[in-house]
């Protein structure tokens, strides 16, 4: 009898073990779609530390300060993107770091609107950029977008898309001055 519940006890213990590495990010696991978009948040935000935290269009990438690194799929259905917008300094950059890249524009608020090709709106709302002066957003995968944000007396019109290997970091929009009537 004690025989059979140490090997139970030793199955489970394994199954638990295993459970709790793919949930954690082991490598290319997927962990949950909520949670993968918090610890993106978490390092764009510097709640979260690490030597490197890239993001692709697939991919969470972080490397810890030992060398470890560890891989997080990224929702099927969801793209992340960070724009720069800028004035007078920018950086030529495609995969975007959350732990490295910099934009100018630290902490201001700008008005994000975002029109698919079929004319649905995804996102229309005043957003303020983070402490390294990117504005994070999560768009619908596989779309082509039309992107305007303004600031202040200054705006900027873009096209943006959400395909496998497109750009996750955009430091291209200069806002300009808006021309006047």
């Amino acid at each position: 009898m004690n025989r059979k519940w140490i090997t139970i006890t030793s199955i489970i213990a394994i199954a638990l073990g295993a459970y709790i590495f793919s949930v954690s990010g082991g490598n290319g696991e997927r962990i949950e779609t909520e949670d993968v978009k918090q610890l993106v948040q978490d390092y764009s935000t510097r709640q979260v530390t690490a030597e490197n935290a890239s993001i692709t269009s697939e991919q969470l990438i972080v490397t810890e300060s030992d060398d470890n690194q560890l891989t997080y799929e990224l929702p099927e259905d969801e793209f992340f993107v960070s724009i720069a917008p800028y004035v007078n300094n920018t950086h030529p950059c495609a995969i975007h770091s959350l732990t490295g890249c910099q934009g100018e524009m630290v902490e201001e608020e700008f008005d994000v609107y975002i029109e698919d090709t079929e004319g649905n709106v995804i996102v229309d709302e005043t957003l303020t950029s983070l402490s390294n002066g990117f504005i994070d957003l999560w768009l619908p995968r596989d779309k082509n977008y039309q992107v305007t944000i303004e600031h202040d007396d200054r705006v900027v019109e873009s096209e943006l898309s959400t395909f496998e290997n497109d750009n996750t970091c955009v430091t291209t929009m200069q806002l300009t001055e808006k021309k006047r009537a």
